[in-house]
């Protein structure tokens, strides 16, 4: 029994390297698992489900084969992609799930979200990402004409790399004491999460007892997932891309 987790594949044209390591990743690595996680960020930018490029359909495709097999996929929205819908993941053979969600892993309550909520030192981001959120502001977006939203996908996509350039680091990294607060909330000892692109394992406290907080990575040099068996410590790894 086996559950892989990845995230922030920032999958685009541009980067066929990471679409090859992915489609690689599906079929030499999740082949056969019980459940293949996707945090968030899957894909660099989602205008809405209308939009069908070849990549999307390629990786639609790749991931119903996947689940056809016996795999269930689960997908979470990410700060790229929160207007995925329910009609990809039904190509896809996915399941979209809630940001956070908790769910049971081998008798393990785990959190599990995207982590861009948890970087609350970022309070221009965080005023944006509640507007990007609303449901009535998507529905809005979603009946604009395709050419408008690929249109506004890069201007979003410019004003973003601009403004994240003289951002601090630790404005852009979670803040120890909202990931304390979304846990205890949730009333759970583990966090998996990605956004942040610092892969690594924390120890904390949560709930008056030791936690842990494991940071997924991002598929830029490297190819990054967590493998979480029962009865077994979670394994964060990685290869080159």
């Amino acid at each position: 029994m086996t559950t892989l987790f990845i995230s922030d594949l920032h999958l685009e044209e541009s980067r066929p390297d990471i679409t090859d390591a992915f489609l690689g990743f599906l079929e030499n690595r999740a082949r056969g698992v019980d459940q293949l996680y996707i945090l968030g960020d899957f894909f660099e930018a989602w205008i809405g489900d209308d939009e069908r490029t070849p990549l999307q359909e390629q990786v639609a495709q790749a991931l119903k084969a996947l689940s056809d097999s016996g795999t269930a996929i689960f997908l979470m929205h990410g700060n790229r992609d929160f207007l995925i819908g329910e009609d990809f993941c039904a190509r896809a053979g996915a399941t979209l799930l809630d940001d956070p969600t908790v769910v049971d892993l081998y008798g393990t309550p785990t959190l599990l979200m995207h982590g861009d909520s948890l970087c609350t030192a970022d309070v221009e981001y965080q005023k944006f990402r509640k507007n990007m959120r609303n449901p009535q502001w998507q529905q809005m977006i979603l009946q604009r004409p395709l050419e408008d939203r690929q249109q506004m996908a890069r201007q979003l996509r410019e004003i973003s790399m601009a403004k994240n350039q003289g951002k601090e680091e630790f404005i852009m990294d979670v803040t120890p004491e909202e990931v304390v607060k979304v846990m205890e909330e949730h009333g759970v000892q583990r966090l998996i999460h990605g956004h942040t692109h610092r892969p690594a394992e924390h120890q904390l406290e949560a709930n008056g007892k030791p936690a842990r907080r494991i940071v997924l990575g991002d598929w830029d040099k490297h190819v990054w997932w967590l493998t979480v068996e029962p009865e077994k410590e979670p394994v964060l790894d990685k290869q080159p891309l």
